[in-house]
């Protein structure tokens, strides 16, 4: 990684020659606005608005006691992988309300960051069958909660019913190293599906 947040990459670099578009994704209150913001190279674009008591009777607060603000519209930083190479990270809004919306985010986009809790993994499976829906590939990341309970990668498969290829990481999603690991997961496996050359460099 050339880049890390904090840095003073504002502008991109005139080497950049391939941009790529990744969705950061999820079901509600899963992570997403704290992974964008923790990979972003500059100081992410973040559509939080306080939470209020009529979303509270349609959103699953259950195990998100601390939480106050939700995305409304989209996250967004930017990541330089290498001097020709940049990923465009878009974070989605969880609650099912706000599918359309992410769904029209996904033209354009080369693959998806699943973010998962180990407490709510049922409700994953929304959002997993929306990316097959769009042929959108995707790797699945359990974020870190100190309280959610810790299962083996068998496990967690069988629980999500993943294919044998889909990439399966575990992050904390508040921590640079950790998801940035995360994400070359998926940068790694979307390059093993591209055809030939099998290079981002040729997207």
């Amino acid at each position: 990684m050339d880049s890390a947040p904090g840095s003073e990459a504002v502008y991109l670099r005139s080497s950049v020659q391939t941009a790529v578009k990744l969705l950061v994704v999820g079901h509600f209150a899963v992570g997403k606005t704290t992974f964008v913001g923790s990979m972003s190279e500059i100081r992410p674009l973040h559509t939080e608005e306080v939470m209020t008591q009529a979303g509270a009777l349609v959103d699953d607060l259950a195990g998100t006691k601390d939480k106050t603000t939700t995305t409304v519209a989209m996250d967004f930083g930017r990541l330089t992988l290498s001097e020709s190479l940049v990923l465009y990270l878009f974070g989605a809004p969880g609650q099912e309300r706000f599918t359309q919306l992410w769904q029209d985010m996904t033209r354009g986009a080369l693959g998806a960051l699943v973010l998962a809790d180990t407490r709510r993994l049922e409700q994953s499976f929304g959002v997993m069958g929306l990316l097959e829906e769009h042929g959108l590939p995707y790797a699945v990341a359990i974020n870190h909660f100190d309280e959610a309970p810790v299962y083996d990668e068998a496990e967690i498969r069988e629980a999500l019913d993943l294919l044998p290829e889909t990439p399966l990481v575990t992050c904390d999603a508040r921590d640079y190293t950790s998801s940035a690991t995360a994400l070359i997961s998926l940068v790694e496996y979307l390059q093993t599906r591209i055809s030939e050359p099998h290079s981002l460099e040729h997207v």
